[in-house]
């Protein structure tokens, strides 16, 4: 990595002396096919303008080797201007053109050109991903993203390929192989795209008369490997993508500006999706090749239109640096959420939001390496970290909170206005500030102080006390702060009154919205009201806060969480005990007592799969190690009770099957494991197919009951690119100290797997169930980290050193040597002690839950 880096200053400097009127982008991709072949042809011609002609400055280029460089008709020596990321320009005049002929590599770690060759068919494909700034690994250019610029593109490619890129093809040469490009309107480096191979590709149109009269007609595609074709559903991909279009246009004012849609679902893809204007990039495994829930259906659809919020938010109108990459993540957040419930089938998608999204949101904001939505980013490692809870879930919350405040109306005219105040530029926290100010009459300073420019997470607290009559003679909510982040805010929530009924059911009978500030705010409303047995904060969840509550309501939750019957209330109410047992406010153990007690009656499946992850954690690392196997009888013994009692092929019935495996333990999970897969063990209407198979198969694999044959039994019966990061996986989690050699020599001292191999050894490495086997593994981590950071890209870098963290060496040693890696490290990159002083703050919050939950056994 080193090298690689742009830092803030560098590109404010170039960004002041350097406008850029277009690119043309040539590649060769025919060597793909051949695989000793590891780089490409790229030729790319800039034409650009310096405002102090005499200057100097520099393209960007990552690539093994450079076979040219011309500047204004001069050739310049590739060995004295390019140093393997950048290329010096001297002398700029005020207009310049640049020629860089190169030869670029193709990629396995998901940066830049990936190339994947699908072992079902031997068939090569092609994707592009660069945000932060990998288009430069793909062709020279300025990689910032306040250098707009059209961008035409040639692709030199097998005639029978399927070769997109942003714009429409407008032509083609050479016998049909070269793809010419339309130019795209004015976008930055990072989102151009170009996608490549035998896909199977769908086609349909999208058709609105816009308010002039006029007929918008939008070309769209959506592709995945052909492979995957039998199982690809794109008419309810489609069909959500049409009705996000309509919901854009409906609200946004301003036509969509891209010319064609099409959706590409590409192999081996390290993030969830890309905004590519006019090619957007999703992971393929959002193509379901098995039964899935309905809650995996509204995540892809709420993907989809996250990413097509981003057509406005961040491909139209792009922040100038990476500090405000808020502007467009957090936005295209809160916008899936909002279309998705507006506009779609997905009509809880807001629970969703509370219970899932949120979580994330709240666990990185009580991270050491918290920051505000605004960040301060220095260079572009500070950039690929922020793509975080703050950024993306703590945002859309916070955008959420300001519809509450200056109201929907106004939020959406100040996004109008924004639109069409700042296409096709670049812009800044004030520009959207200012908007909003003149639509909503409000002073958005203090707003913005608060809950842009601050981090942390405040905690509001009921306070109730009662008349001699038993009414509420005063309610208070009380807001509380970390030390650290000392940040009291302005909120605005609703507070909601529940008690039972005589069914035994927990209604709401009152509910009044106010302002809370400063450390007490009295609710007037709701004086005189009848005795509550619950008090709920934050109710509809209209703030971004950790709500916590009364003796009585607390008690009331204790005993009848699962009787609340508005979903969202239960929701916000399983998100606090959540909060809760994280803060070691509350036992593990009597968190998973109310997951056993209350879970099988929860009617959302998405809560109920969020559950499921959560008393895993709560489980493997928040309860106390003496307790840890009790508590795995009892978990497993619980989901299996609730998977038989599940209505027969319901999505509830496979997510109870999905978490038995993950809890099942001893003999007795064994069998019932082993005779579900081999079909000897029947649930009515559990239809136990391949993906299900898998699951099952790693928990036999990680519990010894299922050796290298089984799994290559396996591979036989799936011999497909899912089936193979599968079989990694179940091999890798084997009990075994050759296998955990084997494995951690395939990924610490190799670089041969790809970016998904990487992540699915990693992932079956790492068994809780496994401590001592992994124990020798935590010195080697700390000794080994430096080394990989420096040596790999930043991406594998990533998933090495946050994946091999010894988090299951739960015990104050591996924070002492989590402690003197830091401290013996003041000088390594940033990015990388942010990542490990992550883990450990991680580690160091398990071992003070399982303290709170031993001093719970001891009482």
């Amino acid at each position: 990595m080193p090298g690689e880096n742009l830092t803030r200053d560098e590109a404010r400097e170039r960004a002041r002396l350097l406008a850029v009127d277009g690119y043309e982008v040539a590649l060769d991709l025919r060597s793909a096919l051949r695989p000793e072949e590891r780089t490409f042809r790229s030729v790319t011609t800039i034409r650009f303008r310096c405002t102090q002609p005499g200057a100097s400055s520099f393209a960007d280029l990552i690539a093994p080797s450079v076979t040219s460089v011309t500047l204004n008709g001069r050739e310049l020596d590739p060995a004295a201007v390019f140093d393997g990321t950048r290329i010096t320009l001297d002398d700029l005049a005020a207009e310049n053109v640049l020629v860089v002929d190169a030869q670029c590599a193709y990629s396995r770690t998901g940066e830049g050109m990936h190339r994947f060759t699908d072992p079902e068919d031997g068939e090569v494909y092609l994707y592009t991903q660069y945000e932060p700034a990998d288009a430069r690994r793909v062709f020279a250019d300025f990689e910032q993203p306040d250098l707009k610029a059209p961008f035409t593109f040639s692709v030199t490619a097998p005639e029978s390929w399927v070769v997109l890129a942003n714009e429409r093809v407008t032509g083609v040469s050479d016998g049909g192989e070269t793809r010419h490009f339309a130019p795209t309107r004015p976008i930055s480096t990072y989102i151009t795209a170009v996608v490549a191979g035998p896909y199977h590709m769908v086609h349909d149109t999208y058709r609105r008369t816009l308010p002039d009269g006029s007929e918008l007609e939008i070309p769209l595609g959506a592709l995945c490997r052909k492979g995957l074709a039998r199982h690809f559903d794109a008419d309810e991909i489609l069909t959500v993508t049409k009705q996000g279009l309509d919901f854009f246009h409906d609200h946004f004012g301003y036509p969509y500006p891209f010319g064609k849609y099409d959706q590409a679902f590409v192999p081996e893809y390290n993030i969830g999706a890309m905004e590519n204007p006019g090619l957007v990039t999703f992971r393929e495994e959002y193509v379901f090749r098995g039964k899935v829930t309905q809650a995996s259906y509204e995540g892809r659809a709420n993907v989809i239109l996250h990413e097509m919020a981003h057509m406005w938010f961040g491909d139209l109108v792009t922040m100038r640096w990476w500090d405000d990459l808020w502007l467009k993540e957090s936005f295209a957040d809160f916008m899936g959420a909002f279309s998705l419930v507006e506009a779609t089938r997905y009509k809880e998608g807001w629970i969703t939001f509370a219970n899932r999204r949120k979580a994330w949101a709240y666990r990185a904001d009580q991270l050491p390496s918290t920051h505000p939505v605004t960040a301060d980013i220095r260079d572009l490692e500070d950039a690929k970290l922020n793509f975080d809870g703050i950024t993306y879930a703590k945002g859309a919350s916070v955008l959420k909170q300001l519809v509450a405040y200056v109201g929907r109306d106004a939020f959406l005219e100040g996004a109008r206005r924004y639109f069409q105040r700042h296409a096709y530029g670049n812009t800044e926290l004030g520009d959207l500030l200012s908007v909003l100010a003149e639509t909503s009459g409000r002073d958005m300073g203090e707003w913005s102080r608060s809950w842009l420019q601050t981090a942390g997470v405040n905690s509001l607290t009921p306070q109730v006390t009662y008349d001699g009559d038993g009414r509420v003679a005063e309610l208070a909510v009380l807001q509380e702060a970390a030390a650290s982040h000392p940040e009291l805010r302005p909120h605005r929530v609703a507070v909601g009154l529940y008690r039972r009924t005589a069914e035994g059911a927990v209604e709401r009978y009152a509910r009044a919205e106010t302002d809370v500030a400063g450390p007490r705010t009295v609710v007037g409303e709701l004086a005189g009201a009848e005795r509550p047995d619950l008090v709920l904060v934050n109710d509809d969840d209209l703030t971004y806060c950790k709500i916590r509550f009364d003796e009585d309501s607390l008690a009331t939750i204790r005993e009848h969480l699962g009787s609340l019957t508005d979903p969202m209330a239960r929701a916000l109410a399983w998100s606090a005990v959540w909060n809760m047992t994280r803060d070691g406010l509350m036992p593990a153990r009597d968190h998973l007592g109310l997951v056993l007690r209350f879970a099988g009656a929860e009617t959302d499946i998405g809560v109920l799969q969020g559950l499921h992850l959560q008393a895993r954690t709560a489980l493997n690392d928040y309860a106390a190690p003496e307790w840890r196997e009790q508590g795995a009888r009892e978990l497993a013994d619980g989901a299996l009770r609730e998977l038989r009692a599940a209505a027969p092929g319901s999505g509830h019935q496979l997510a109870w099957a999905r978490f038995y495996a993950g809890v099942a333990s001893g003999d007795a999970g064994t069998e019932v494991l082993r005779g579900l897969l081999d079909g000897t063990e029947k649930i009515d209407g559990l239809d136990v197919d391949q993906e299900l198979r898998w699951t099952f198969l790693e928990a036999l694999a990680a519990g010894g009951a299922a050796d290298e044959a089984a799994i290559a039994a396996e591979l036989a019966r799936d011999d497909t690119a899912s089936g193979k990061r599968h079989q990694v996986r179940c091999l890798a989690a084997r009990p075994s100290a050759a296998v955990k050699a084997q494995c951690w020599a395939g990924v610490v001292e190799s670089d041969a797997l790809s970016n998904a191999l990487v992540e699915a050894t990693i992932a079956g490495f790492d068994q809780p169930g496994q401590r001592d086997l992994l124990a020798p593994y935590a010195d080697r981590y700390f000794a080994v980290i430096e080394r990989i950071w420096r040596e790999r890209s930043i991406e594998i870098g990533m998933a090495v050193v946050r994946g091999l963290f010894p988090h299951h060496q739960d015990r104050p040693a591996t924070l002492d040597a989590a402690d003197a890696w830091l401290a013996g490290h003041t000088d390594a990159p940033p990015a990388l002690r942010r990542l490990v002083a992550e883990c450990r703050d991680d580690l160091a919050r398990a071992l003070r839950a399982q303290e709170r939950d031993a001093a719970a056994a001891a009482v």
